[in-house]
């Protein structure tokens, strides 16, 4: 077979259908092309025999929908509701005749139950792959089906039906007719009115099911307890399903919802295909599906299945269809419910277990084939795959088991933690990872999105298993594994909690099990709070210092200065999780990193910004994929599986949408009263209705007029507050972060490791990332000590080069590196001794040798491309271990002079300007981030004035390098630098005076030449020379207030007043001792006479 001519011709058909319209879109059209292409391929060896045309929306295209991608070609159609397209017969017929094709594909919902369009079709010899008109208005109506199934037998619950049955119906089936019902009958069982309901609500008894005959997938149904919500729901079903008639139906309470999938061709051959258990439902929606029906005797199935072939056959049913029944377990009594005359979307259910493509099963018999030339309905009865014999399809044959089992979920656009909100939007991410057992299809990719007019529904997951409980485990694998990130929620949690909760497990729950779950507000089990704050917080601060920082840059661009404090490090972030408020203050430690402060508690996170916008955090020895979506209200904060939804300061005077839609209207008048909880109006979202309610008690003032469109978050209306006092306020959060020491252990232990990490968070602070007192002096200090003790460790350059070597192995020749090696191994056998050097000239004279013996260039480009690393390395180090040191002190201060320079001249906006005039790039960052350097200049001194403190201290003489960027240092000549360069001065300044140790013995000798040998009597000219002295001695004198020379212990005391009172007159001074050891010296001082004052 290489066409669908010659399948049609060899195979019994009686129509060609090579293209196919699909009036459809979302997973619908996604299922149908990749099923129908899969079955082209294996039959036809083209899996693009049949053209696909698809019914394009402008919202689908704005929203990159995945189907339009998929097919051959696209018509575009009008947007808005799908009355406007996708429901709209006449359009579907216009487009189907001007492309042409052979056939049309409704799938589920919009135009597929739709009695007119196969009718419509048929007149212009168009093949609906679907049953024909009046079946389908027979069997597709709720209450027409329903009368029908009364009149064949089949069970059916109390109704505003019930006893009505189609006159001579048995002749009718005897002369080979089908059934159809009359208007009369029909309208006996509708009705208009809510009056009319109210009267056989009350007859059948409450609780009941409010039903639009013409409703489904959860609209046009609803659930009455009383008189009251019935008027209410009654309402509310119109407006879901306009001029739908409606009836009245019992309540089956703790029941199932089972169904039989049906495959019936049009030469009266029938099948069914095992049953499904779809009894997880909320809105009477399902969204756990699962074949077969594991809960029913298998006696109880099979009656199922042959009434529903009867069912089928009596009003000449043609294609896929489903037969629903609640089941009972404790009686094992089932009733009739409806009949979906189309697929159902949880059609793949069945597919997995009868091993049948249901969409290529229904193009086979709309192009005429019978059942018994179908491949996969062959195999199912254990005939060969391509064989002609007939198929004795009634009565049912014993045919194969169902291959294991399957449960499926829907992955839909809807807030499990506010009863099941759908809303619209963006997707960034959807990464479904494959595993055994287990597919889905999705409507959407990453990129594209969900628009208001789409259904909340845009993924299915199925899961295959041998038995119930390894599907079960498959399927929540495979919801943990899949990443969905967008501007909406969806149910993936929810559904793993449902899942893996006993009733479930067990098989032990009812189609009111999950509302009742909804209703006890019963939500996903809630991550641990403080890892969502973490992350939140360095969320919020990380989009607030960019936002700046971007500011900063674009009024740059504009020839505008804004003042210094627009370049903010720290942001305060305020979250409100669970009835908590969580109050931190977020500071950037560097690009990759931030200090957070909670209540007296700190922790430092390594942050890494992502491509796709999230930030990958290190935590607690874990690393977390985070992302944040900010709403009007809230931030939603995701990582993993978890959510955490962190409300804003809400005012509830401000009553606001929570997802795009449209205001169908008000409950309340202009300036009515509501209390807390009333419903207030009704918006319709995702073609549900769905009611928005108060959360305190007041006045209502209407915002927006019904009809209105509206966006997530618009203001609808506002609330004048009858008691403002009784607003809920959140709780302060007064605990602490965790006390964790795992982050220094990430991030290394090892000596070169240590340096490394101290070496950057000082050159981050020159950057200007720098924390508030009183966390940023001992975090100086700390990093300042360890990166000196790091410097002055012979085993520095030892461990940097073994690093760095392990990582080229293999890259260079073996003999240079075994020859670098030897020399490491000897300079580790030596590194305590004090003659040892680092061999830097030795290596570098290991890779000259190497390099100076290869003749080719591009092996001399290639060997010093991989030995560069090294050469740089032994560069660093070519004045040893302490050249190194000061090399990298002194970097650290340059890096200070280079940014501060440029604002040494004039005020800061005139520096600011001359440093936008001298920048050579359009891009302006580099300037903004100078700038912000500059700003933290007074932390930025704390640093540098540390750095000079600690290497002069330690250097009895400067050398060239240090003491030319002191020099540099002394010309910063505005007030924030003062301090910086009166500490360079200071420096220059000792460095010329002779060193600690001379001084003290020169000081010392002086003192005991100025005492005569019995030690009673002072030299006054040797004291004069000390206390007039140029050379310092402050810090030498105090050494001697302890000499064992008790002489000299009181020279040094007077020494010391007398010259730190040069300025003034000394009228008193006395000596007296406390005890033998300790003397004291007291004085009294005046100005002198000479002072102006």
């Amino acid at each position: 077979v290489v066409t669908p001519a010659e399948f049609v011709r060899k195979f019994g058909g009686t129509r060609v259908i090579e293209k196919v319209l699909i009036a459809n879109n979302g997973i619908a059209a996604v299922k149908c092309m990749r099923s129908i292409r899969r079955w082209a391929y294996e039959l036809i060896g083209n899996e693009k025999a049949i053209k696909f045309i698809t019914m394009v929306t402008p919202e689908d295209l704005r929203a990159n929908a995945e189907y339009i991608k998929m097919a051959d070609h696209y018509s575009l159609v009008p947007g808005g509701s799908n009355n406007n397209n996708y429901a709209n017969v006449d359009l579907i017929l216009d487009v189907a005749k001007r492309i042409p094709v052979q056939a049309v594909w409704a799938g589920w919902g919009h135009a597929s139950e739709n009695p007119k369009l196969p009718d419509l079709l048929s007149k212009n010899n168009i093949t609906f792959i679907g049953p024909p008109a009046e079946a389908m208005w027979s069997l597709g109506d709720k209450i027409a089906s329903t009368i029908i199934a009364q009149t064949v037998g089949i069970p059916t619950l109390p109704w505003s039906g019930s006893g009505l049955v189609i006159e001579n119906h048995t002749e009718v089936l005897e002369q080979g007719g089908v059934l159809t019902v009359p208007d009369e009958l029909y309208d006996q069982a509708s009705m208009n009115e809510v009056t009319d309901g109210l009267k056989i609500a009350r007859s059948i008894g409450y609780p009941v099911m409010i039903k639009a005959s013409e409703g489904g997938g959860g609209k046009g149904i609803r659930k009455a307890n009383n008189d009251d919500e019935f008027t209410n729901f009654f309402r509310q079903v119109q407006i879901e399903v306009p001029s739908s008639p409606i009836f009245i139906m019992k309540v089956a309470e703790h029941s199932r919802h089972l169904e039989v999938q049906l495959l019936v061709d049009e030469y009266g051959n029938a099948v069914s295909l095992f049953g499904r258990d779809c009894s997880v439902q909320r809105r009477h929606q399902k969204i756990i599906e699962e074949a077969p029906a594991a809960v029913a005797k298998p006696e109880t199935l099979r009656k199922m299945e042959e009434d529903a072939i009867n069912l089928a056959k009596v009003v000449g049913y043609v294609s896929a269809g489903t037969v629903e029944y609640l089941y009972n377990p404790d009686d094992d009594k089932y009733f009739f419910l409806e009949l979906n005359p189309r697929l159902q979307v949880e059609h793949p259910c069945t597919e997995f277990i009868a091993d049948v493509n249901l969409p290529a099963a229904q193009l086979q018999v709309a192009m005429g084939v019978p059942l018994h030339r179908i491949k996969d309905i062959r195999v199912l009865y254990g005939k060969s795959a391509y064989g002609s014999d007939n198929i004795v399809f009634e009565p049912p044959p014993p045919y194969k088991k169902p291959k294991g089992h399957v449960i499926a979920t829907r992955i839909t656009a809807e807030n499990p933690d506010e009863g099941f909100k759908p809303s619209s939007g963006t997707v960034q991410e959807l990464n479904f990872r494959s595993m055994k057992d287990v597919w889905g299809y999705f409507s959407v990719a990453a990129s594209g999105g969900l628009h208001e007019y789409a259904d909340s529904q845009f993924g299915h997951l199925f899961a295959w298993g041998e038995d119930r409980e390894d599907a079960r485990r498959n399927i929540v694998l495979a919801l943990k594994e899949i990443s969905i990130r967008g501007d909406f929620r969806t149910t993936v949690e929810y559904l793993i909690k449902l899942l893996e909760k006993d009733s479930f497990k067990s098989n032990r729950f009812s189609t009111n099990w999950l509302d009742s779950l909804i209703a006890e507000r019963e939500q996903t089990e809630k991550p641990e709070p403080i890892l969502g704050v973490i992350a939140g917080a360095i969320h919020v601060a990380d989009a607030t210092i960019t936002k700046r920082f971007a500011n900063y840059r674009d009024a740059l661009e504009r020839g505008q200065i804004l003042p210094e404090d627009c370049l903010g490090n720290s942001v305060d972030v305020e979250l409100i999780y669970e009835g908590y408020k969580y109050c931190l203050t977020a500071t950037r430690l560097g690009p990759n990193s931030f200090f957070l402060l909670m209540n007296g508690s700190f922790v430092e996170i390594e942050t890494h910004r992502l491509s796709d916008g999230g930030l990958l955090l290190s935590f607690e020895g874990h690393s977390h994929t985070s992302y944040m979506k900010e709403q009007i209200d809230s931030y939603r904060m995701t990582i993993g599986g978890m959510t955490w939804v962190f409300q804003k300061q809400n005012d509830p005077t401000v009553l606001r949408a929570p997802s795009a839609g449209k205001l169908i209207g008000y409950l309340v008048e202009d300036g009515g009263h509501v209390f807390q909880g009333e419903t207030y109006a009704e918006i319709e979202v995702m073609k549900m209705v769905m009611p928005l309610t108060v959360t305190e008690s007041g006045c209502l003032h209407y915002v927006k007029g019904g009809g209105a469109v509206l966006d997530p978050g618009t203001k609808v209306a506002t609330l004048e507050l009858d008691d403002p006092s009784r607003v809920t306020q959140a709780q302060l959060y007064t605990g602490t972060f965790p006390v964790s020491e795992t982050n220094s252990i990430q991030k290394g232990m090892k000596l070169h490791q240590v340096y490394q990490i101290a070496k950057e968070n000082l050159q981050n602070v020159m950057d200007g990332y720098c924390v508030d007192e009183p966390y940023l002096t001992p975090r100086l200090e700390e990093n300042v000590d360890v990166l000196l003790k790091s410097l002055r460790n012979p085993a520095l350059p030892l461990l940097e080069l073994k690093e760095m070597i392990s990582s080229i192995a293999g890259r260079i020749p073996l003999s240079v590196e075994d020859a670098i090696k030897r020399h490491l191994a000897n300079y580790a056998s030596n590194l305590t001794s004090l003659l040892s050097q680092f061999p830097s000239q030795q290596i570098a004279n290991v890779v000259d040798a190497h390099a100076s013996t290869l003749t080719k260039r591009e092996e001399r480009d290639a060997f010093f491309l991989n030995t560069q690393g090294i050469v740089q390395l032994v560069q660093r180090y070519r004045n040893g271990v302490r050249g190194h040191l000061k090399a990298v002190v002194l970097a650290l201060l340059r890096k200070y002079l280079q940014s501060e320079i440029l604002f040494n001249e004039g005020n800061f906006e005139k520096c600011v300007i001359l440093l936008r005039a001298q920048s050579k790039s359009k891009d302006l960052s580099s300037v903004v981030s100078t700038v912000f350097s500059h700003v933290n200049v007074s932390k930025k001194n704390k640093l540098a004035i540390t750095l000079i403190d600690r290497l002069c201290g330690y250097e009895p003489g400067l050398s060239d390098e240090l003491h030319s960027i002191l020099q540099e240092l002394t010309h910063l000549n505005r007030q924030e630098h003062a301090k910086v360069a009166l500490r360079a001065r200071q420096a220059l300044l000792a460095s010329q005076q002779p060193s600690y140790e001379r001084r003290h013995n020169q000081i010392e000798s002086l003192f005991l030449s100025a005492v005569d040998i019995m030690g009673s009597q002072f030299s006054p000219e040797s004291l004069q020379k000390l206390i007039y002295s140029e050379t310092a001695i402050f810090d030498v004198l105090p050494s001697f207030f302890y000499h064992k020379n008790e002489a000299v212990r009181k020279a040094a005391l007077e020494v010391y007043v007398r010259r730190s009172y040069q300025a003034y007159e000394l009228t008193t001074l006395y000596h007296e001792m406390l005890n033998e050891n300790v003397f004291i010296v007291e004085f009294q001082f005046s100005l002198p006479s000479s002072h102006p004052n």
